[in-house]
């Protein structure tokens, strides 16, 4: 059983930087792939990033590549979404996830094994 807690959600401005963190306590964290999705109102929670299980691969969302970087540090249990440049759409509600790899690349939430309760992200002057 591993329980997903978010934390470094907030209101940033246009063009700011959020880190987003997701503390993992439990067994089995290190065997995990570990990614973030996100929720925007009134849509679907949608994939964000995928890193892999000892972070040698990575995966982003067309719309986040080059702006958004996760990785994880084994040691803590613990994986981050460096959010650089934002944008208005990125406002979401932004959830840690642990699973398989290729399920959280390919967007199978109904096969992803634990979910965090999710972290609110506003983008807005």
């Amino acid at each position: 059983q591993v329980h997903l807690v978010e934390s470094g959600g907030g209101l940033a401005q246009p063009g700011g930087s959020l880190r987003l963190s997701c503390a993992a306590s439990g067994r089995g964290f290190s065997g995990y792939g570990m990614g973030w999705f996100r929720q925007a109102p009134g849509k679907e929670r949608e994939f964000v990033a995928v890193v892999s299980w000892n972070g040698g691969d990575t995966t982003y969302e067309d719309l986040v590549k080059g702006r958004f970087t996760i990785s994880r540090d084994n040691a803590k249990n613990t994986v981050y979404l460096q959010m650089n440049s934002l944008k208005p759409e990125d406002t979401a509600v932004y959830y840690c996830a642990a699973g398989s790899y290729y399920d959280i690349r390919n967007d199978r939430k109904s096969m992803i094994n634990y979910w965090g309760q999710g972290t609110q992200v506003t983008v807005s002057s």
